[in-house]
């Protein structure tokens, strides 16, 4: 009886062993950070770098998908073959909005077709927290600061970066606050999280790049359309990949409307309106009170494939039950 014990014990040890050999190792994902910047790794490997400044705004900039190539384009940061120069204030992955209080934070100042005096700049305050382990975790505060020094607003806003399988995830939340008296964010297609997707996989390319939202519209017939995601994938070194951003449903003005365009933009605004309905009576503009505030989120997806390959709708039907 006493060896049979011993055994179903050596057994079941075996088999324990079997069992956790078979599954995956969670992946560390850490975050060192320097006095301008917060590098993110995978298991060592890189995925991205939060960059506190640059043009006029902070920006996660390089991103690195689950082929270790970039999946956002690299101007204007850096100058590489085959990129056009177009809109310099697109830069990898950021927020802004194209009028505060009348003053433009989506533009950069001195840029082309800008309004002298009427541009403003995100600025940098503080590191709330970095911290690394199964998920890392980045909180900064930021002012928004108009080009006669006056502070608009505030934002805490909050990365996550993490990876499930082959999809490496950002979750970005941002709570804007009328720190400074009122704030009113006008009806405007220039807004508001935004991501210039690689050049080769944007649709005009003509390389396979393709859009398509959770309502199945494809290519520009998504543009200003209200959706719960919208993935946009094309080619990166000849393997195929998307980027999706999803809402959540906490977000204010959930499902928001999208500013994708088939050059490369793809951005989420929900203060824009008569834009994207072609009826200018309507009004997407909102007054924040002051003192008060509104929480946006969203979670972006880097995928090999299309939005089925990458899972896409099933992993939103999870994120959207996480409490936020």
């Amino acid at each position: 009886m006493v060896r049979r014990f011993a055994c179903d014990w050596l057994l079941s040890g075996m088999l324990l062993a079997v069992v956790a050999a078979a599954v995956p190792a969670a992946a560390e994902v850490t975050a060192e950070r320097s006095d301008s910047r917060v590098v993110i790794r995978i298991d060592g490997q890189p995925f991205a770098e939060y960059c506190t400044h640059s043009g006029s705004k902070p920006i996660v900039w390089p991103i690195l998908g689950p082929t270790g190539k970039a999946m956002t384009r690299f101007w204007p940061m850096k100058d590489v073959p085959g990129e056009k120069h177009d809109h310099p204030h697109h830069r990898s992955l950021w927020f802004t909005h194209g009028s505060v209080n009348g003053m433009d934070f989506w533009a950069e100042p001195g840029q082309k077709g800008s309004k002298p005096g009427k541009v403003g700049s995100t600025v940098h305050r503080e590191f709330v927290k970095v911290a690394g382990g199964k998920q890392a975790q980045v909180v900064t505060r930021n002012d928004w600061i108009g080009p006669e020094g006056k502070k608009y607003l505030e934002d805490e806003r909050s990365l996550t970066f993490g990876v499930e399988g082959k999809v490496r995830w950002i979750d970005f939340d941002i709570v804007l606050k009328a720190s400074n008296g009122p704030v009113l964010f006008g009806d405007t297609k220039e807004g508001a999280f935004g991501v210039r997707v690689a050049e080769t996989m944007k649709v005009d390319a003509k390389l396979g790049g393709r859009i398509v939202n959770s309502a199945g519209l494809v290519d520009k017939d998504a543009w200003g359309k209200k959706a719960s995601w919208v993935d946009y994938q094309g080619p990166v070194d000849g393997k195929k990949v998307g980027i999706a951003i999803l809402n959540h449903p906490s977000s204010f003005r959930y499902p928001t409307y999208w500013h994708v365009r088939t050059y490369g933009l793809f951005a989420a605004n929900p203060f824009g309106l008569h834009d994207f309905t072609n009826e200018k009576t309507k009004d997407g503009s909102y007054t924040l009170p002051a003192g008060k505030s509104i929480k946006l989120s969203y979670r972006l997806l880097f995928h090999t494939g299309d939005e089925r390959e990458g899972r896409v709708a099933e992993i939103y039907a999870a994120y959207a039950k996480l409490a936020k």
